[in-house]
C-alpha cells in the first residue's frame, strides 16, 4: 500500500508539473479543458461506469434502425450482406443460463453478436462511437439507448415495450445469454502472472508450407463481394477469388495447390496475389496492369461498398457506367458526389470523400464511365 501511494503521489506530482510548465510556456501546450477532456472521456466500463444518462425506448430504436441500420444490418439484424449477423443462434435457454449452447455444440454455423458479446456496456460503448459506419459518435445518447434496446428486442431479450435507461441498463446485462461465457485469466492482472503464450522466437527455417484447413461456408462465400479485387497492393495477402471459390466449391486440397503454387499471372488457376511496393496513396502501382483508375478504387476500398457488376451496399460499377453511357454531364456530377456526397438515386446514401485528392477522383470517374 505504501508503494501505491508513491506511486500515486509521483503521478500527480508529475501531472501538476507538466500543467504549471504548459502554462509558463507560451507556444509549447496549456491544460485541457473540462469540455475538451470530456469529449475524450466517453469509455463505458463493465459495470457501466461513465454511461451517460439517457433512455431510449424499443420503437423509437425501431426508427432510427430502419433509417441508419438496416441497409448495412438488415431490418431484423439477421443480415450478412455486408456485415456479420447481430442477432440468431442463441435461445431463452441461454437467457436463463448465461451460456450460449450453440458456441459449444455447434448447432449454429453463424456467430451473430449476440451470442458472442458477454457485456452489454461494449454493445453500448461500440454503437457510441462507430455507428452508424459511414457517420460515427453522431447518435445522441438516448439514440444509443433506443438502437441497443431494439437490437436485444430483436434477439427477444428484451419485450417490445421496454425502455432502456442508464438506470436499468445493469440489470438488463442479467439477461445477457452469454454473460457467463467470459474467462477470467487471472495472470493477466497480476504483475508476477506468467504469460499466456508459450511460443519460442523461430531463428532458422522459418518459412514454412502454407496450409489451408477450412474455407468459407458456401453461404457466405461471396456475401462481401470478390475479397481478392479488395486486397491491398502490400504485403503478404491471400483473399478468395469468389471466381474461383464458389459454386463449385473446390476441396481443401485443390486450395492448397493453388495457394502454394508460386504467382505466375500468365498461369491459369494461379490466384496468389503478389506483394509490390508502392511509394504514397497517389502512386499508380507498378507491376500491376491495370488502369489508374482502378488501382485507386481499391486503394481506397470502394470495392467494399460498390461491386464490379452488380450492387453491395451501392450500385456495382458497371450499373453506374450504363446509366450514364452517353451523358455529358456525367464526369462532372459523379465527381461532385463523390467529394461531396449524394443520396436518392440509388435508393441509398453516399457518404463524402473529400479527403480523396481532386486527380485521384478523377481518375476513378474517368476508369468507370470510359474504361481508363
Amino acid at each position: 500500500m505504501y508503494k501505491l501511494s508513491k506511486v500515486i503521489l509521483a503521478v500527480s506530482l508529475s501531472a501538476l508539473s507538466l500543467a504549471a510548465a504548459a502554462e509558463s510556456l507560451p507556444g509549447i501546450g496549456r491544460t485541457a479543458t473540462p469540455k475538451e477532456i470530456a469529449a475524450w472521456n466517453i469509455d463505458v466500463r463493465g459495470d457501466f461506469k461513465g454511461i451517460p444518462p439517457g433512455s431510449g425506448s424499443v420503437a423509437q430504436g425501431n426508427k432510427i434502425w430502419d433509417e441508419k441500420c438496416a441497409s448495412c444490418h438488415g431490418s431484423f439484424g439477421e443480415s450478412l450482406e455486408v456485415f456479420g449477423p447481430l442477432v440468431g443462434g442463441t435461445t431463452k435457454d441461454d437467457i436463463k443460463t448465461g451460456h450460449v449452447k450453440a458456441l459449444s455444440d455447434g448447432s449454429e454455423p453463424k456467430r451473430s453478436t449476440l451470442m458472442k458479446v458477454a457485456t452489454l456496456s461494449t454493445i453500448w460503448d461500440f454503437i457510441n462511437r462507430a455507428m452508424p459506419w459511414n457517420a460515427p459518435k453522431t447518435l445522441t445518447p438516448d439514440e444509443v439507448y433506443a438502437v441497443t434496446a431494439y437490437l436485444l428486442n430483436l434477439g427477444d431479450i428484451l419485450p417490445a415495450d421496454f425502455v432502456l435507461t442508464d438506470k436499468n441498463i445493469a440489470e438488463v446485462q442479467k439477461l445477457m445469454p452469454n454473460r457467463n461465457g467470459m474467462i477470467f485469466y487471472r495472470n493477466m492482472w497480476d504483475v508476477k502472472g506468467k504469460g499466456d503464450v508459450k511460443n519460442v522466437a523461430c531463428m532458422k527455417n522459418c518459412i514454412k508450407k502454407i496450409e489451408i484447413t477450412s474455407v468459407l461456408p458456401d453461404y457466405t462465400c461471396d456475401a462481401h463481394g470478390n475479397i481478392a479485387e479488395q486486397n491491398r497492393y502490400v504485403g503478404e495477402v491471400r483473399g478468395e477469388d469468389k471466381l474461383l471459390a464458389c459454386d463449385p466449391h473446390p476441396s481443401i486440397a485443390e486450395l492448397d495447390r493453388i495457394y502454394n503454387t508460386p504467382y505466375n499471372p500468365g498461369a491459369k488457376g494461379s490466384r496468389q496475389p503478389v506483394s509490390v511496393a508502392i511509394t504514397t496513396p497517389t502512386t499508380v502501382v507498378k507491376d500491376i496492369d491495370e488502369p489508374a483508375g482502378l488501382v485507386m478504387i481499391k486503394q481506397n476500398m470502394c470495392t467494399a461498398c460498390h461491386g464490379m457488376e452488380k450492387k453491395i451496399i451501392g450500385p456495382g460499377f458497371a450499373e453506374i457506367t450504363a446509366k450514364y453511357k452517353g451523358d455529358p454531364s456525367a464526369e462532372r456530377h459523379l465527381i461532385d458526389v463523390i467529394t461531396n456526397g449524394g443520396s436518392g438515386v440509388w435508393g441509398g446514401t453516399m457518404p463524402a470523400h473529400g479527403e480523396i485528392k481532386a486527380g485521384n477522383i478523377k481518375r476513378m470517374v474517368d476508369w468507370i464511365l470510359l474504361g481508363k
